[in-house]
């Protein structure tokens, strides 16, 4: 069980403040601002990700930032961002359209476990190294982001472990 503390509401101008947790396990940055410019400093032990609901547009650049930055990941969700193609997000999109972003998401970061809300099967870990890095989607002009951003933050401490070791952002 974990012990959640009050949420305190800052602006984010960067993200560069994280780097004082070093032993962070968990990082939700869902409902933001968050766009291609999107920079975490090294975070040995992240093994969860989310970026929901933000306004990322270039999948390459980001996977390469995460596979260099977050090398113990093995959850990221992108849901709700134009980088992430599906049916929530566009109606032009489809399963398919879905599914070769999954196989290049896969190709990139070979460690995750889950990406969105599934399960990464053997099938698709096999398909992502076969055609994966062919699977990039193409993906429309960036769109101007406002330099600051609202976000929440919460802590929350898990007793068996370090504390403050999921944040919420």
């Amino acid at each position: 069980w974990s012990i959640i503390f009050p949420v305190a509401f800052v602006v984010c101008r960067s993200l560069e403040g994280l780097k004082t947790f070093s032993y962070l396990e968990e990082l939700i940055l869902d409902n933001n601002l968050l766009g291609n410019d999107l920079l975490l400093p090294r975070l040995p032990h992240l093994h969860t990700l989310t970026l929901n609901k933000n306004q990322i547009t270039e999948l390459e650049s980001l996977l390469d930032h995460l596979a260099e930055v977050v090398p113990s990941l093995q959850y990221l969700s992108l849901l709700g961002n134009i980088a992430c193609p599906n049916e929530l997000v566009c109606k032009e999109k489809d399963e398919d359209d879905y599914q070769r972003y999954r196989y290049f998401v896969l190709h990139k970061l070979t460690n995750l476990k889950f990406l969105d809300t599934r399960k990464v099967t053997r099938r698709e870990r096999e398909e992502a190294l076969i055609r994966g890095a062919f699977m990039k989607v193409v993906k429309p002009k960036d769109a101007k982001i406002s330099p600051s951003l609202e976000c929440s933050l919460h802590f929350t401490r898990n007793p068996r472990s370090d504390p403050f070791q999921t944040l919420f952002l």
